[in-house]
């Protein structure tokens, strides 16, 4: 192995050794109760049996896996509308190889690119603890011997699995639906987005924009949250090898789907390649996420979504971890907002199956991991594809097209661009692999906000026209649920192609498609409950230095150690947010996952 993904690997077997061990015997435990079926009473083995009638006979005999699907349908997002079938589907194809399948439950999906700037967007994050808790009550009727769990978008897969995790003697595969096909480019529709924020473009010319943008079922197009989860089962070794980018309603994507379901009735602990979700996700499986997420630019979010899936497994891994492997994984993948190709693109050039092959070459993924396909993670540097009409893996080549993959040899940057920042204000996180060298270093003098909405108005204002170090408090898990700013991403870009050193800083997050503006997000400890970052007044300089790793306010020493924190906003009510006060509450810091439920659960 490369000799700093092997250290951050030893480091974090040994930062969790008394968590993860006391994981394994928690799924050791439920695994020696044995299938849970035979030792339910008649009248509940009726209740789960009765909704289905094709299936009953084989179910009462016992002879084979009930495999629990848990769906994230819907038909108002168009990643998780392509699921709409697949569970009658699934049910056919389990009967194939002698199993059963049922909708074990449903979990919310919400859609960021729906509530983004306003207020739904601040159910956003603890939608994924919702998430979470749903998936275990899906699984809590111990009628299943595997899992297939349906899901795409941003909390949806880590939501997924932080729920699924804590049911880890048991064997899963998560099932993607696929990117829906090209439709107006990226960099077009941004470039409306930029016309429409200075009053050049109208709302129907916007709206048409994003429509042709965002125009039919399967995943949003850009690299953001949604595929870079698809990416990192991938590398995981929780799809089936090369699943992640193939459109919906193909023959690839059907016989994709029908060979999950066939390989999870082989990996229960009635056949011989008994293959837990829980022995699947270790530290190993953890430090590949990091790994495929640094080596092909993917979402900031996921600073927040690994600490999280890895916790619910027992495993701890830190922003100093990401930093380290940032610094030893070469970018190879340039996937729009880092490029100008989507995942479409991306997948022609060679997709996942070139960037396992390539980082496996070059000894930076752990190969060695237990995957859902069998054997290692080897046989996901093979590209799916249908001959006569049958599914089989094929070698990848080359790279189709250089300026969207390159070889790790060759990369895009030596380096994964991502960077902790650490000084007076807290730690922060910074992606740089799309903001052009010259801009990593912005010192400016600070106009602070504790809302997105009023940076937009000081934008149209005028009040921003300078260099400007723009401060969003405030917005951290505790204080009002830690919405994306991604809102900010076109007036903030405006500013910079006028010429202005631009950067932002804040405690809440910004997007999967973070881009060319300079962003020191997750800021910790936040600015609700005494972060530094609640210190900082309008003018004061400030520094966002992502080449010496620092987050600093320019104030005499002694001014800013008796400075006091400015006044925490009201708490807001409505759109159901009120509800969801308890996370809030009880949610910790950016770095450990942000998650108010694991942080109840002492886990």
């Amino acid at each position: 192995m490369n000799p700093e993904v092997s250290a951050v690997t030893d480091r974090i077997i040994e930062r969790s050794r008394v968590s993860r061990a006391a994981y394994l015997a928690l799924i050791e435990r439920e695994r020696d109760q044995g299938a849970r079926r035979p030792q339910l009473g008649c009248a509940n083995l009726a209740h789960a049996y009765a909704g289905t009638e094709e299936d009953r006979e084989a179910m009462k005999a016992d002879g084979g896996m009930n495999i629990g699907i848990v769906t994230a349908y819907n038909d108002m997002l168009s990643a998780h509308a392509v699921y709409y079938r697949y569970p009658e589907l699934m049910k056919v194809w389990a009967r194939e190889v002698g199993a059963t399948a049922q909708v074990a439950g449903g979990v919310p999906a919400m859609c960021d690119g729906v509530t983004q700037g306003y207020a739904g967007m601040e159910l956003s994050l603890f939608s994924r603890d919702t998430i979470a808790l749903s998936t275990a009550i899906a699984l809590s009727h111990g009628t299943f011997e595997g899992a297939a769990l349906l899901g795409i978008c941003d909390k949806i897969v880590p939501g997924l699995l932080m729920g699924a995790l804590r049911f880890g003697h048991l064997p899963m595969v998560l099932i993607p639906g696929g990117p829906m096909p090209t439709g107006l480019p990226n960099k077009a529709k941004a470039a409306v987005r930029e016309r429409f924020a200075v009053g050049e473009a109208d709302r129907e010319e916007l709206l048409d924009a994003e429509i042709q943008a965002y125009h039919s079922k399967g995943t949003c197009t850009f690299y953001g949250t949604a595929n870079t989860n698809q990416m990192m089962m991938e590398v995981m070794g929780l799809h089936m090898p090369g699943a992640a980018f193939v459109n919906p309603g193909t023959k690839l994507r059907q016989e994709l789907t029908r060979a999950a379901v066939h390989r999870l009735a082989k990996i229960g602990w009635r056949g011989d390649d008994y293959r837990p979700l829980g022995h699947c996700v270790d530290e190993k499986a953890i430090v590949n996420a990091a790994v495929g997420l640094l080596a092909t630019g993917g979402s900031t979010n996921h600073l927040l979504h690994v600490p999280a899936i890895a916790r619910a497994a027992g495993i701890v891994i830190d922003w100093e971890d990401f930093d380290r492997l940032s610094r030893a994984v070469p970018l190879i993948a340039r996937v729009y907002p880092n490029g100008s190709a989507d995942v479409n693109g991306f997948e022609a050039a060679g997709g996942m199956p070139y960037v396992i092959r390539e980082l496996l070459g070059e000894q930076l993924l752990h190969g060695d991991i237990p995957t859902v396909a069998g054997g290692d993670l080897s046989a996901y540097a093979f590209k799916p594809t249908i001959e006569h009409d049958s599914l089989g893996w094929s070698p990848v080549g080359d790279s189709g097209d250089e300026t969207i993959l390159r070889p790790a040899a060759a990369p895009f940057s030596p380096d994964g661009g991502m960077r902790i920042l650490a000084g007076n204000i807290g730690r922060a996180c910074i992606k740089v692999s799309a903001v052009e060298r010259e801009r990593w270093v912005v010192e400016a003098p600070a106009r602070v906000f504790a809302d997105q909405l009023d940076v937009i108005e000081a934008f149209k204002a005028g009040e921003l026209e300078r260099d400007v170090v723009v401060v969003v408090r405030f917005q951290g898990p505790r204080a009002n649920g830690m919405p994306e700013l991604h809102k900010l991403t076109p007036p903030l870009g405006v500013l910079q192609n006028r010429g202005f050193k631009v950067a932002l800083v804040t405690d809440g997050r910004m997007s999967g498609a973070s881009g060319k503006v300079p962003c020191a997000i997750h800021c910790s400890p936040e600015a609700l409950g005494g972060g530094a970052i609640g210190k900082i007044r309008d003018g004061d300089l400030i520094r966002v230095d992502a080449v010496a790793g620092t987050l600093t306010a320019l104030v005499d020493e002694a001014e800013w150690a008796a400075r006091p924190l400015a006044p925490t906003p009201a708490p807001a009510s409505g759109m159901g947010r009120e509800l969801f006060g308890m996370f809030r509450g009880l949610a910790d810091e950016a770095e450990k996952g942000a998650s108010g439920m694991l942080a109840a659960a002492g886990l």
